[in-house]
């Protein structure tokens, strides 16, 4: 189903890979998805699964490196038409998209040397058959959302972290482990990790902590089992568990002195990207319920027909549009490349995160509502976008830790009024 965008000037190239992906979607990512969430963890990325022959598709037409820039063979896709194609994509499957997208994302947002480049981005880029697949790891079992800044825990230097990094000689010596939360984490065989650094060197907490890549086929290295999840099914989850694992010393990428900073440029851009997700997950929810109304005959009318209905539809209708205009905006400024990292602004992207995760959640409520019980039926989807909709409430920072962030920023930062402002 086609919706109304605002952006009236969207150019026939926007419109094009918006028409591209919403096929891919439609085709082959709900069907895919639909049935690996009936399938067990282990069974969703066993050989024979088809979520193999949908990630070489993928690849194959590159959504996996949509937001690398075209002289390391990414999309180069603006800001917006990201926006675009990733909520096309949501609409076919959060968990597909966020599997996708899991990668090296987080690298090339971070930034990247020249050897790093080289080994990593471009090989990945130019891969079509999904043969290299990577995964971003910071959760650990007891730290989650308390190892962002602005949290109480961040700078505590009598918090410790779960996976710990020691320089020996030319070598980090990598100790821990990471949380089932992982993405990829069972399968992939490159890692973007976030740990803390000993000695920490006059960081305390997670402040001390840096930014490491790596291939994950070193002695040391083994995975727990897929994650058995109420929502995003699809998406593969795993812990990653590490046993004196020595990596190269140039692996680390940003140490203590600028993690903070570099964590913080990165949830700008993995916070609204999260709520564009779940802009086009809360759209699918939606639409399903609008065709439910439109052919669902009772009490002699189409439950469109009924003023309550219809008040419903509107009310889900709005959260929508209203999700995808903040998400949009905050894409359109953060993910300028232009501006340095150090401007873009993390309190818009948490609102656009949890107020587009939020509503993803009270319109796929609503429509398995509107749908009564055939919304609660696996013959419908809209039981499966519930579920979905409620992992997005966690997924890169549970909503009530990064709103006191958020908050945080904004009470010490927002600019005083210049007229009618109290003295």
């Amino acid at each position: 189903m086609l919706y109304f965008d605002l952006d009236m000037n969207l150019s026939e190239e926007n419109l094009a890979l918006k028409t591209a992906a919403n096929k891919f979607a439609a085709e082959v990512m709900r069907p895919v998805a639909k049935e690996l969430d009936q399938m067990s963890p282990e069974d969703v990325v066993a050989p024979e699964s088809p979520f193999w022959d949908f990630l070489r598709k993928a690849y194959k037409l590159g959504y996996h490196k949509l937001t690398f820039p075209e002289e390391v063979g990414g999309q180069g896709l603006n800001p917006l038409q990201l926006s675009i194609v990733m909520e096309e994509l949501a609409w076919g499957s959060f968990g597909l998209t966020l599997q996708l997208n899991t990668s090296f994302h987080a690298a090339a947002a971070l930034g990247s040397t020249e050897e790093h480049i080289m080994n990593f981005t471009i090989p990945y880029c130019n891969c079509t058959d999904a043969s290299i697949i990577g995964c971003w790891a910071i959760s650990e079992p007891d730290h989650g959302s308390d190892g962002m800044p602005y949290t109480p825990g961040f700078r505590d230097p009598n918090i410790k972290g779960q996976c710990t990094a020691r320089l020996d000689g030319d070598e980090y010596v990598i100790k821990g482990q990471k949380a089932a939360w992982v993405s990829s984490g069972t399968i992939a065989n490159y890692i973007l990790l976030m740990c803390q650094i000993e000695p920490s060197n006059g960081f305390p907490g997670f402040a001390g902590s840096g930014v490491f890549i790596f291939s994950l086929d070193r002695p040391g290295v083994s995975r727990g089992k897929p994650w058995n999840k109420l929502g995003a099914r699809e998406l593969n989850q795993g812990e990653i568990y590490f046993d004196d694992v020595r990596i190269p010393k140039d692996a680390l990428l940003v140490g203590p002195e600028g993690y903070e900073g570099a964590l913080i440029s990165h949830l700008c851009l993995t916070t609204p990207m999260v709520g564009t997700w779940s802009v086009g997950l809360a759209r699918a929810a939606f639409e399903e319920a609008l065709d439910f109304a439109r052919k669902r005959v009772q009490g002699g009318k189409p439950l469109v027909d009924n003023p309550n209905v219809q008040q419903k539809l509107f009310d889900m209708f709005r959260k929508v549009e209203a999700s995808r205009q903040l998400c949009r905006s905050v894409y359109l400024y953060n993910y300028n490349w232009s501006n340095p990292p150090e401007k873009r602004l993390f309190e818009y992207g948490i609102a656009a995160k949890t107020f587009a995760t939020q509503a993803a959640l009270e319109v796929t409520s609503d429509a398995i509502q509107l749908m009564g019980g055939c919304g609660l039926s696996k013959e419908y989807q809209v039981e499966k976008f519930f579920r979905d909709a409620r992992a997005t409430l966690i997924c890169d920072g549970s909503n009530d830790t990064i709103a006191v962030m958020g908050g945080h920023i904004v009470g010490h930062t927002y600019p005083r009024a210049q007229v009618g402002s109290c003295s």
